[in-house]
């Protein structure tokens, strides 16, 4: 037993002074940081929001049909906004098409305008058509804040015509909301055993932090353990190693010194959100959110501690079986390449899925063990599961985990003393067949 500490405790010490470990640390430390303060740092180069000048042709009265709708509609109404993003700027009427195009070509050229808005004909149906005419491409915020305005003014010329009160309009036009509660089933139906939205919005961003976390533990703790077991093996320390500490030992020790190291990892990157979170812009943004996390519900954070920690400790044993099969970096990502692709793809389905929590790829891929550390994790904060299908799916995991404990133990006694090419499967089970664990 002594010997399994004092490798965790060289794992720990060779990874935690390394050079290439803090250089990481430090530079992803510092991109975090960056990246909880880009609003912030937005907002000291944005000059204010920025107002858009749309010109038009001004049309006399006399030509126009009643109730038509012209850019001084649409001077009016953006006037009337609080906040407009656009300032309609008429123009005089040349007497042609030809002078008014270039008037407004001209004004787009002094910087005047952005861009101008080109009626035609007008028509019964009151809105004659339209082009919105600039030199840049896809100007959708423009055109789509236009298409609204008219259709606002089209709206209230409607309802004037039929006759009603201004009251009746507001009445007309004013939002219904709908409240909605998650209900629970199992619970014997009602609210009492579903979840509210803040419940669930707050399970949400738990579940997310949660399952980048495992997905980083996962990715870094898997290439650190195989690299570092391949390295030992390219440099014939392993040879040493072995005549001291016995190679399930060594196989234990790596897993759990790598555990801490990630776990050192994690922490300095949550302190550091933390310190981010905590300074007075941020601070200030959170409480618009109006996160409350006492919602969060005590049971959920077990499940997560249970899936995080069985589920690093699967993925782990497997890279640490991978890394004794190779000899030589080079071939490490090769070799590593399949289990990177499973815990991209458990990741993937958690992520994708949700706002989809209740689809069947999700059911059936939370009693996958391999994928269960991430989607069960998803079903449990935003659905109700019964508790047989999370014991299930524990047990399951569990499991597979005793599987591949014992597989990769008898691989990796196996491969840490076979050099040279990688072996064949034909090989390995060969050669597992003459140790015993």
């Amino acid at each position: 037993m002594n010997s399994l500490w004092t490798v965790v405790g060289f794992t720990i010490k060779n990874k935690i002074k390394g050079k290439a470990f803090l250089i990481t640390t430090l530079i992803i430390a510092i991109v975090l940081s960056i990246g909880a303060n880009v609003p912030y740092i937005i907002t000291q180069f944005d000059k204010g929001e920025k107002i858009t000048n749309v010109g038009y042709i001004q049309v006399a009265g006399g030509e126009l049909a009643a109730g038509a709708v012209t850019g001084d509609s649409l001077k009016a109404y953006f006037e009337g906004q609080e906040k407009s993003t656009i300032k309609m700027i008429p123009f005089k009427d040349q007497g042609s098409v030809e002078a008014n195009e270039t008037q407004l070509k001209d004004a787009i050229e002094a910087k005047d305008i952005k861009g101008y808005l080109d009626f035609e004909k007008q028509s019964d149906s009151v809105f004659p058509k339209m082009t919105y005419k600039s030199e840049k491409l896809m100007e959708f915020s423009i055109t789509g804040n236009l298409q609204f305005a008219l259709e606002k003014i089209r709206q209230d010329d409607v309802l004037k015509n039929v006759g009603l009160t201004p009251e009746q309009q507001n009445l007309l036009n004013a939002p219904i909301k709908i409240e909605t509660v998650q209900i629970s089933s199992a619970s014997g139906g009602g609210e009492a055993g579903g979840k509210t939205p803040e419940e669930q919005g707050v399970n949400m961003g738990l579940i997310y932090v949660i399952l980048f976390f495992l997905f980083m533990a996962i990715m870094i703790s898997g290439q650190l353990i195989a690299s570092e077991i391949t390295a030992e093996k390219s440099s014939r320390v392993m040879e040493i190693l072995i005549t001291s500490v016995s190679p399930l030992k060594s196989m234990f020790g790596k897993i759990f010194g790598m555990f801490v190291v990630v776990l050192c990892q994690v922490a300095v990157y949550a302190i550091v959100i933390f310190i981010n979170a905590s300074l007075p812009h941020n601070k200030e943004t959170l409480k618009t959110f109006d996160i409350d996390l006492s919602l969060i519900d005590p049971a959920l954070l077990i499940y997560a501690v249970l899936f995080f920690l069985t589920g690093f400790f699967l993925f782990a044993t497997l890279y640490a079986a991978v890394g004794s099969i190779v000899s030589r970096t080079e071939d490490l990502g090769q070799a590593t390449m399949p289990m990177t692709i499973i815990s991209l793809a458990g990741f993937y389905i958690a992520i994708f899925s949700l706002s989809n929590p209740d689809s069947m790829l999700v059911k059936v891929s939370s009693f996958i063990p391999l994928f269960s550390p991430f989607v069960m994790m998803l079903r449990l904060g935003l659905t109700d599961v019964p508790l047989w299908e999370v014991l299930l799916s524990f047990g399951l995991l569990l499991a597979m985990i005793y599987i591949a404990v014992y597989t990769s133990a008898k691989i990796y006694r196996t491969g840490v003393l076979m050099y040279g090419k990688r072996p064949s499967w034909k090989e390995i089970r060969k050669a597992m067949k003459a140790y015993k664990i």
